[in-house]
């Protein structure tokens, strides 16, 4: 398959820190003078794309997540629904993109966040802000309180659309999809608790509908390695690791391309 000489539409998953991997794939593919021609993310993946988008370069993209500490006391809520604002991160998404729009970033860029009202999939608008666009999908439920925009109340992308490479069909040649969150390979003697089992259960009815959208996709990049690390990873070091495994899992999957 040869990308070069197509346009490129690249789909970015969810995966929390673990999204620092779909960083070191864009480092790769800059190497090889692959620019996506759109992108669409959710979550983690909203984040790296509007950031490729804007013109950040990976490493850049990688100091971001490294110099927010996710759980400072700061970004604690008693009030809201959810055990961290989703409004105290905004502060750092504006130094980044200020008041630029969807529609303004070099890319074109779909981002996915969830009604949590109407229960429906929300992919935004072009003049939407891109600090309230990124903010919305990665109000993680439980976590993270909804983001509101309009007096309406946003969860995760990644609810309804936690892979959204069927986003990209019809609007450009060839799909990469990056997939950040592999289903963890684990033994029966760690399913013995109620919390165990039911994140087991959700894990695998997620990956059931996103491995389905793998067929839409003429590439698959699925780093493995990434059951090994934590969705809210705060360890610099390791966020090192993720970015070079995503990096080096690119590398391996353009390899496998040629042979």
């Amino acid at each position: 398959m040869d990308l070069a000489s197509k346009s490129i539409g690249l789909a970015l998953s969810g995966g929390g820190s673990k999204g620092i991997a779909h960083a070191g794939v864009l480092k790769f593919l800059s190497e090889q003078e692959i620019t996506p021609s759109c992108i669409a993310g959710s979550s983690a993946g909203a984040i790296v794309g509007t950031m490729y988008a804007y013109g950040k370069k990976p490493e850049e993209i990688l100091d971001f997540f490294k110099s927010i500490y996710f759980f400072h006391w700061k970004h604690f809520t008693f009030k809201k629904a959810g055990i961290v604002d989703s409004e105290s991160f905004k502060k750092y998404f504006d130094e980044v993109f200020g008041a630029t729009t969807l529609g303004e970033l070099n890319i074109p860029m779909y981002v996915t966040a969830t009604d949590m009202v109407k229960g429906k999939l929300k992919i935004f608008n072009p003049d939407t802000k891109v600090v309230d666009a990124v903010l919305a999908s990665t109000a993680v439920p439980g976590m993270i309180s909804p983001y509101i925009i309009k007096e309406k109340l946003y969860s995760d992308g990644g609810i309804l659309n936690h892979f959204p490479a069927d986003l990209l069909q019809g609007k450009c040649d060839s799909i990469i999809g990056v997939y950040v969150s592999p289903i963890q390979n684990l033994e029966a003697t760690q399913l013995r608790s109620i919390k165990s089992v039911t994140y087991r259960a959700l894990e695998l009815l997620t990956a059931n509908s996103n491995l389905q959208k793998f067929n839409h996709c003429d590439l698959i990049i699925e780093p493995k390695e990434l059951t090994n690390f934590s969705t809210f990873e705060t360890n610099k070091n390791k966020m090192d690791l993720i970015f070079e495994i995503g990096y080096n899992e690119a590398k391996k999957a353009f390899e496998n391309l040629s042979l």
